[in-house]
């Protein structure tokens, strides 16, 4: 469903801005398998012992279908295949604004991606009293929180985050009048930083380097980089 509303989306952008929206499906077919591909790796990579430490079954690395999906691994290989794709051929219009068209489409299949969490009753944060606290099954809440029954849903404000993304996007004119390529890293640099909010209320088994969740890490490294590119393109 999210990567439907990413094409249409994406298409309908990219047509208001004089290009041809037939270029969006020849590299979807492309950047989309790769960024499936791209999400397992980086899940798998960042999860080993579920397949390669002990007891763990080398094979289930790649039954997708059980779920495992890593959203920095997905648009960083999803990127670079729709980059390479793209240059292949004779374009109407930048990889720049190709990608600004195509990022609140992004923003908004990430949106309805999360609620895949729900489905599974999983990546809920730490427990809470607030009305909108998530009821989890006790089989489902990790050990140590059996004695707690709501949760944050994580998932759910993610997803409105990267929804809010989306419309400001494409609603505030501000965001309209950026230079190409700019409200592509506007994008990377607001969903890290709302990432590594989401991130620090988790509970789920992560690894953890210097008192930090692995995510978080990448999720302030992106976004400083991200940032830091986006500020030197509008001061040159």
């Amino acid at each position: 469903m999210g990567i439907v509303v990413a094409l249409l989306v994406g298409r309908r952008r990219y047509a208001k801005i004089g290009g041809d929206p037939e270029e969006i499906a020849d590299v979807a077919v492309f950047a989309i398998p790769a960024g499936i591909i791209g999400g397992r790796l980086y899940h798998v990579i960042t999860s080993p012992d579920a397949y390669f430490g002990k007891g763990g079954r080398p094979l289930d690395s790649l039954k997708i279908w059980e779920g495992g999906m890593g959203i920095w691994g997905a648009v960083a290989l999803g990127t670079l295949i729709a980059y390479l794709r793209f240059r292949s051929g004779v374009r109407s219009k930048s990889f720049a604004a190709f990608a600004d068209a195509l990022a609140p489409g992004v923003a908004l299949a990430q949106a309805v991606g999360r609620w895949g969490n729900w489905f599974n009753g999983e990546l809920f944060g730490k427990p809470t009293r607030l009305p909108w606290g998530l009821e989890i099954p006790s089989q489902l809440r990790p050990a140590g929180y059996e004695k707690f029954l709501t949760f944050h849903p994580t998932f759910l404000y993610e997803s409105l985050w990267c929804l809010g993304i989306a419309l400001l996007l494409i609603y505030v004119k501000r965001f309209q009048k950026l230079a190409p390529g700019n409200a592509f890293l506007l994008y990377v640099a607001m969903y890290s930083a709302g990432r590594f909010w989401f991130e620090a209320l988790r509970i789920d088994a992560a690894h953890h380097f210097f008192g930090m969740r692995l995510n978080n890490w990448v999720s302030l490294i992106v976004f400083l980089t991200s940032a830091s590119v986006l500020s030197r393109r509008r001061v040159r």
